[in-house]
């Protein structure tokens, strides 16, 4: 049986106040903004030229279509994220909230930014991999 191991990291910062968090989720915004940045960039360098070889067109067409899922993803994740900043604003002006749904919630999105962060990571391999192949 495999027993799963927390980051420390995560477990300490859901344990912070909610300026941390809301700091923490500042920074998810900002890297939201940066890979939509580079999937722009990354549109204009698969474009410079056309494929040669069949193979170079299909493995194309296939970044194109996961650049496009990329996108939705990374604009829905840019939604959850400002919603629950909205949520926290909420919860600053009541006080007397329980803040738990919130930190729970917080959860969800760092584990979805992470597993975000390292797909986009393996992306961009492939991207620089066909990159070099022309």
């Amino acid at each position: 049986m495999t027993a799963t191991i927390e980051n420390p990291k995560s477990v300490f910062l859901l344990g912070a106040g909610l300026d941390v968090l809301h700091h923490e989720s500042t920074e998810w915004l900002e890297t939201i903004a940066f890979w939509k940045d580079e999937m722009r960039f990354f549109d204009k360098l698969l474009h410079l030229s056309d494929p040669l070889v069949s193979d170079l067109k299909t493995q194309r067409e296939m970044l194109e279509s996961l650049e496009r899922i990329q996108g939705l993803i990374l604009d829905q994740l840019e939604k959850e994220v400002t919603e629950h900043e909205k949520y926290l604003a909420k919860l600053e002006r009541n006080k007397d909230g329980a803040d738990w749904d919130y930190r729970e919630k917080h959860r969800r999105l760092k584990e979805e930014m992470e597993a975000l962060d390292t797909d986009f990571k393996d992306f961009k391999k492939v991207v620089f991999s066909y990159v070099k192949s022309l």
